[in-house]
């Protein structure tokens, strides 16, 4: 990783230490205060002497309660609690006072508390997530493949659902989209290559050329450098070379090693592609068994949700890219710039990351444009790529992804250059999409939480409701035995046919 990420490993991991320190002192403090806090009773005090019983008196018949007097007992306020005994003051040896604070925890500001509390928590969580990108990087190679297969089943997945639906059956469904797609990406690199191939003897050429041009620049522009000094740097470039070639042969061995870390990928994103559009719905099932219990409902409600979200950013982010490899294209081909169409290839790959992709990759055909024709064609493309950039900004990106990707530009922007900074090209891509997938499904766990709160404030509400209607009017007590004539005069109440008694 580089020297970022190193630093930010190194400052995870001291957080995670202060954070675990905190959490033992805290517990440590807690326990010391509901110790000192506890009293045992110092003696123990005979039971009192036995008194006799008193003789039985008769009650006094007093009229039994009607409901007014049922309701003022009800609305009556209840008697004020008896202030709590000073322990905390007694267990650290000190006279009881009213504005002094019983233990020191209560004398730290309210405020201060607070930020201590989430201070620690902040910091185990930065713990965690220090952890879980730890394990990414080690299988970064599996966790890119899954990643890019997920972005290509988001793509594919609408085509199988539309097979299966017209009666297709899964398997040939699934394969067949996966080979269409598979035969659409070996298409794209072959028309590339054979672009490259056909154009490169020119482009050569005219790469020398513009070598040739901008050394007469050198010697005769405003530099005013001479033949002797352009040969000197040259000489040191080329010595520079033939010392580090070691370094540059281990970088080759490396670039090697790379290589076959991409093939493996490659193959691996085939593979789980494959079975995610084969058997997307069980894999699914099969991981909300992994969760908790109390977690399953929400998350089977937040899964849906999450992809559809992906599967709209991937079609809409094909759509924006698509457009601006055309627009492109097109002026880089009016301005004369050679291998247009390799170019607006390059270009329509990188604008899978969003607003920053095409400019950055267009720069390429600025510095074709640069060697091969004249500085202000260069600028011109320049000119052309920053107004499809901001076009795409103001126009595409609103109209196609607005709706799908409900995050601000400045949150993909950071977005963006953290996934660049943790994962390369790979993080760059999926940093997006990953960002909009949590946005969703937060979102949704956040609705949900207020709907359960709202359902249980209601029945709280219609509970307490029905309290009060029983306190006010309560119900009627049954007429005793011995008087037949006012139990007579209670209407019965309303029973069911199958249990009312039958008539006489």
């Amino acid at each position: 990783m580089a020297w970022g990420g190193k630093a930010f490993k190194t400052v995870a991991k001291g957080a995670a230490v202060v954070a675990s320190a905190a959490a033992v002192i805290e517990r440590r403090r807690r326990a010391a205060i509901a110790a000192e806090a506890y009293e045992p009773p110092l003696a123990v005090e005979p039971p009192p002497a036995a008194v006799p019983a008193p003789l039985p008196v008769a009650p006094v018949s007093a009229p039994l309660p009607g409901p007014r007097e049922e309701a003022a007992r009800a609305v009556a306020p209840a008697p004020a609690p008896a202030p709590a005994s000073p322990t905390g003051h007694a267990a650290f040896g000190r006279e009881y006072h009213p504005g002094r604070p019983a233990t020191p925890a209560e004398a730290v500001p309210w405020g201060l508390r607070v930020a201590a509390e989430s201070t620690w928590r902040l910091l185990l969580l930065g713990a965690a997530l220090y952890v879980v990108f730890y394990i990414v990087d080690m299988l970064r190679l599996v966790a890119f493949a899954v990643l890019a297969s997920l972005l290509i089943s988001a793509l594919l997945e609408p085509s199988v659902s539309w097979l299966r639906r017209h009666g297709v059956p899964r398997s040939l469904a699934a394969g067949g989209v996966f080979m269409s797609g598979l035969a659409g990406i070996g298409l794209v690199g072959w028309f590339v290559v054979w672009q490259v191939t056909t154009n490169l003897n020119t482009v050569t050429t005219k790469v020398q050329d513009g070598v040739a041009t901008l050394r007469d620049w050198l010697i005769t522009g405003p530099l005013h450098l001479t033949q002797q000094q352009i040969t000197d740097f040259a000489n040191q470039i080329t010595k520079a070379i033939s010392t580090n070639t070691e370094q540059l042969t281990s970088a080759g061995l490396t670039g090697a090693q790379i290589a076959v870390e991409v093939l493996t990928a490659v193959l691996l994103t085939f593979f789980t592609t494959f079975f995610l559009l084969y058997d997307g719905e069980r894999i699914w099932n099969w991981a909300l068994r992994g969760l908790p219990r109390h977690s399953r409902y929400a998350m089977a409600g937040a899964g849906p949700k999450a992809w559809a979200t992906l599967t709209a950013y991937v079609r809409g982010t094909v759509c924006v890219a698509f457009i601006d490899a055309v627009f492109i294209g097109v002026g880089i081909q009016l301005l004369g710039v050679p291998m247009a169409l390799p170019l607006a290839v390059i270009i329509f790959l990188g604008a899978f990351v969003p607003l920053v992709g095409a400019l950055v990759t267009g720069t390429v055909a600025v510095l074709i444009a640069l060697v091969t024709t004249t500085p202000f064609t260069a600028l011109m493309v320049l000119v052309v790529l920053v107004a499809v950039q901001q076009i795409e900004g103001h126009v595409l990106q609103p109209l196609i992804l607005g709706r799908a990707v409900r995050v601000h530009p400045l949150g993909v922007v950071l977005g963006v250059a953290a996934g660049s900074i943790i994962g390369g090209i790979g993080g760059a891509v999926v940093s997006v999409p990953l960002i909009a997938v949590t946005n969703t499904v937060v979102a949704h766990l956040r609705r949900r939480n207020e709907a359960g709160q709202a359902v249980f404030t209601a029945l709280e509400a219609a509970r307490e409701a029905a309290a009060t209607r029983s306190h006010v009017h309560p119900a009627p007590t049954p007429a005793p035995a011995d008087r037949p004539a006012a139990a007579a005069s209670v209407p019965a109440p309303d029973l069911p046919a199958a249990v009312r008694p039958a008539a006489d």
